[in-house]
């Protein structure tokens, strides 16, 4: 445990951001999963969830949770999936 003062404050700092992006993280993984099971079970609504997919992996690469290229690839292979599927 630290016992400077601005060392303290770098724990809770750090805690705090392994927190959101932790969340952020999970409800990427989340929407992207429903993604591929609307896709999956070609439900009406698919391009929706797609759409609600890719502005989250949007949102984690301007958090800086994810890699641009990674996020690239992610959407570009929902997209696929969705154009394989109509």
């Amino acid at each position: 445990m630290p016992n400077i003062k601005s060392a303290k404050k770098r724990v809770k700092v750090n805690e705090a951001k392994n927190l959101r992006n932790k969340m952020i993280k999970s409800a990427l993984r989340s929407s992207i999963k429903s993604a591929e099971i609307a896709l999956e079970k070609n439900s009406e609504n698919k391009a929706e969830v797609v759409g609600n997919a890719i502005k989250k992996i949007d949102m984690a690469v301007t958090k800086g949770i994810l890699h641009k290229n990674c996020a690239a690839r992610k959407k570009s292979s929902l997209a696929r999936k969705l154009n394989a599927s109509a």
